[in-house]
């Protein structure tokens, strides 16, 4: 199993827009990151995690050419606005691609997206099937997944296991009957905002205290905002087995 970080940065992207920081003005191509995302090949079959405002040039960058689902967190604007860009693959492979997401969710999407669900079929639009998640295993393709319930503040929004690999984004409390279905992964990612206290997402020093809980091999740390500060420096006081992540980084995971 292949997992590549299509974007690492939080809801503005870094470099944010006219920030002048030493973050946002590095040469160092690891603080340039685009919106969280994450894309995962296995089985012959390519599964992407959320679909943001950069979905169309995260495809082109990696050079993706197959798409055989989209898993969706939650809602916000940061992991459903590239969704249009689907027709790419509607036109490659001549099918319909699979959109899971849960039923609130799904009704987000047919709001943001409405001329994509409103039957006229417009030559052109984008064609999606949508399937719904449910707090139970799943089978995509012939690979098993496993929907985690996280807290992003009051909404609730869903991580994934496949395998020995755990997805969690825009999280800042999870209950302890669904880290039970994290523990014993071999690779861990988990949002780090920044350092100071957000109210909806994990700050640094809780993604390491949950990584250390989890007891993940690896744990990689994305949706990271300008504030955090420059990769190298954070990188250099992380505990050994936690990495800041960074886009493009590909990970390779043994048969499970």
């Amino acid at each position: 199993m292949k997992i590549t970080f299509l974007g690492t940065g939080t809801s503005q992207g870094v470099p944010v827009i006219a920030c002048e920081c030493a973050i946002c003005t590095s040469s160092d191509k690891r603080n340039n990151r685009l919106r969280s995302s994450v894309m995962i090949e296995h089985l012959g079959k390519v599964i992407v995690i959320d679909s943001g405002p950069d979905f169309r040039y995260q495809m082109l960058r990696e050079n993706v050419k197959q798409l055989d689902a989209i898993l969706i967190t939650h809602e916000h604007k940061d992991h459903i606005a590239g969704l249009d860009d689907v027709r790419a693959f509607n036109f490659k492979h001549d099918r319909e691609i699979d959109v899971y997401a849960e039923e609130r969710v799904q009704n987000a999407l047919k709001n943001e997206f409405s001329y994509i669900f409103s039957g006229s079929n417009y030559p052109g639009l984008p064609r999606v099937i949508l399937h719904h998640i449910k707090e139970k295993r799943m089978n995509i393709q012939g690979i098993d997944i496993l929907p985690i319930r996280v807290m992003h503040y009051k909404l609730p929004v869903y991580g994934f296991r496949i395998g020995d690999f755990t997805y969690i984004t825009d999280a800042k409390t999870i209950s302890e009957e669904e880290k039970e279905k994290i523990k014993g992964t071999k690779i861990l990612v988990l949002n780090a905002l920044r350092r100071e206290d957000h109210i909806s997402h994990f700050t640094l020093a809780e993604a390491i205290a949950l990584a250390q809980e989890i007891g993940a091999e690896q744990t990689y740390l994305t949706h990271i905002s300008h504030q955090l500060g420059l990769h190298a420096d954070v990188q250099a006081e992380l505990p050994d087995g936690v990495f800041l992540a960074y886009d493009s980084l590909s990970l390779t995971l043994g048969s499970w």
